[in-house]
């Protein structure tokens, strides 16, 4: 029997309410601004509804020359310079993982643990803490102002490879056994079995490593001096310094509504996959 509380369930509710309005009060300001002029956003008070200037802002913003002081770069190219970066990003890691932890898993080899638990080490080594290498190495390489410079030196991760491998531990053995019987080699035990049982967690990890990479903002300041390659995180940060002297808070605002556009769209749309990934423990 379940007891009813009407005060307690109104209190928690009402709990409720308050975080998702506290959480959602400074995007609907972003939103409202990025409606308006900027004139009248310099304006007291400020608004709180949209204006009717929304598309006029998009235009600009999207396609159009954008705030002064960003060397007239397009979002759209920053947008396209984030995007690729994210997928190849995403898309690198879970491949190179994927591989590494069906080698650590299946391949019984001289000092197997050892490089995993290498690998694993690397996670006290984030990018900030060995920046100054990598960059002399993608400098070395010619890969400066690239998109595989963007890319390269972010695609190795010990998260992954740790989170497949447990994954791998958990299929049964009789599977490797029904596969070889059958005549099935290692890459094809890896094609047919392996990765269909991983989908789930594969959906999970791309959404997680999508934002990861969407997200980057010191790599790509230390490695870009071209403006066209340029990304969108690097853009807000550039609106908001030429914004000193003359604020153009509309098109900042729209920048960073657009910003926010592709990781919610990958949420949005994996958000089932995302969560059986994380959930799923049996295969």
């Amino acid at each position: 029997m379940i007891e009813n509380r009407p005060v307690l369930t109104f209190l928690s509710h009402l709990i409720l309410i308050f975080g998702v309005a506290m959480i959602a009060f400074p995007i609907w300001i972003t939103f409202v601004a990025s409606t308006h002029t900027d004139i009248r956003m310099t304006q007291v008070p400020l608004p709180l509804w949209p204006g009717d200037q929304l598309f006029v802002n998009l235009n600009e913003t999207l396609i159009g020359e954008g705030a002064a002081g960003t060397n007239n770069v397009p979002v759209w190219r920053m947008m396209l310079n984030s995007l690729v970066m994210a997928l190849s990003i995403a898309f690198g890691k879970i491949a190179i993982s994927l591989i590494s932890a069906f080698a650590i898993v299946y391949f019984k080899f001289p000092f197997r643990m050892m490089f995993f638990w290498l690998i694993f080490i690397t996670l006290m080594l984030p990018v900030e803490v060995r920046i100054l290498p990598t960059y002399e190495v993608v400098a070395k390489l010619g890969l400066l102002n690239s998109y595989a410079g963007l890319s390269l030196p972010l695609i190795a991760s010990a998260t992954a490879t740790f989170m497949f491998r447990q994954v791998f531990l958990t299929i049964p053995d009789e599977m490797l056994e029904s596969a070889r019987i059958d005549g099935a080699g290692p890459m094809r035990f890896f094609w047919d079995i392996l990765l269909p049982l991983s989908r789930t967690n594969i959906a999970a990890l791309f959404v997680i490593l999508f934002i990861y990479g969407w997200n980057q903002y010191l790599w790509p300041l230390l490695i870009t001096q071209d403006t066209n390659m340029t990304t969108i995180v690097m853009s807000i940060k550039q609106l908001l310094e030429s914004a000193e002297a003359t604020p153009e808070w509309n098109i900042i605002m729209m920048t960073a509504l657009l910003a926010m556009l592709p990781p919610i769209l990958v949420v949005v749309f994996m958000q089932k996959l995302f969560v059986k990934g994380l959930t799923e423990t049996d295969k």
